[in-house]
């Protein structure tokens, strides 16, 4: 059986991760619904295709992306 000390550590790890796994999803989510939904308003502001909603859709991976990066080479950096 696993002592108190061990248990406690072991709740700190998964609760450690559901933290991180949570973060990252808004830092994924965020800017995807809000760069989706600016690019959406501004082809119906412009009655243009999806070029703008393509466009923000774009930006968002690449924003989402950099600061995954920066996230997971900090959480590196620290273990």
């Amino acid at each position: 059986m696993l002592k108190d000390k061990d248990k406690k550590a072991g709740n700190e790890g998964v609760f450690y991760a559901l933290s991180l796994a949570f973060e990252l999803g808004f830092t994924i989510a965020i800017p995807a619904v809000g760069f989706a939904l600016g690019g959406r308003l501004l082809d119906r502001k412009f009655d243009t295709g999806p070029i703008f909603l393509l466009l923000g859709i774009l930006v968002a991976i690449l924003l989402s992306s950099y600061f995954v990066y920066k996230k997971t080479t900090r959480i590196m950096q620290d273990t």
